[in-house]
């Protein structure tokens, strides 16, 4: 089996799945938790190298404010849960998103994980919170014009030095994106880096996906052919 170097997952399906057993929305973004748990470890014992999340978006701050307020709590106290597997599994941990929008103490608390894990050699997993596509490429285009500012002068630019000013700089692009639920978009995320990467669409909702469903989505990925737009 060909292990994809970096394993990108669109997390869908946490609400329906919680309104399907008659509980709120919360619900099932808290037992989607233990689907993080096992895709993770699953990838880190198969030799996966970035494993990135799509938690939540910048889109998503526009949801009820009871919701927003028990999404924030809950990232807040997995990430104390998962700290020593993390350690224990040597696994970097990593949040990539505008984080403007989170409160003094959940930043502190992403911060220490951060640092507390930079030395996990086996596998970065990143969580992308408050992360939007377009608001990536946005922000690299105002960091470039500033530098440009700064030069004096047009500083020159191509597909290479262009990545460096995304959120992303430094982390390979996905070889695979699996979206759960059966949903079949990508939803403002990694607009730029997914350019030639290889889409999988799961129906499993999130909370029900294991490692079975994500050995499925491999298998899959393990059939194509990339080309990268040329001919063989």
């Amino acid at each position: 089996m060909q292990v994809p170097q970096h394993i990108s997952i669109i997390m869908d399906g946490n609400g329906r799945w919680a309104k399907q057993k008659g509980h709120r929305r919360l619900f099932g973004h808290k037992s989607g938790v233990e689907a993080v748990r096992d895709v993770t470890t699953y990838c880190a014992e198969i030799g996966v190298k970035y494993l990135s999340l799509f938690a939540f978006s910048e889109e998503n701050w526009d949801r009820p404010a009871d919701e927003v307020k028990g999404l924030m709590e809950l990232m807040f106290k997995s990430m104390l849960d998962e700290r020593d597997t993390l350690l224990k599994n040597q696994i970097r941990f990593r949040v990539i998103g505008n984080t403007d929008h989170l409160s003094a103490s959940l930043l502190a608390a992403i911060r220490k994980l951060e640092d507390e894990t930079a030395a996990g050699s086996r596998m970065t997993m990143i969580v992308m919170l408050s992360y939007s596509g377009k608001w990536d490429i946005l922000q690299a285009a105002r960091h470039y014009a500033a530098d440009c500012l700064a030069a004096g002068e047009q500083l020159p630019v191509d597909e290479a030095r262009f990545s460096d000013y995304l959120a992303t700089a430094g982390v390979p692009d996905p070889d695979l994106l699996v979206r759960t639920s059966g949903e079949q978009r990508i939803s403002n995320y990694m607009l730029w880096q997914t350019a030639y990467t290889e889409f999988y669409y799961s129906p499993v909702l999130w909370p029900d996906f294991r490692r079975k469903d994500l050995e499925q989505a491999i298998s899959d990925f393990n059939n194509r052919q990339r080309r990268y737009g040329k001919v063989e």
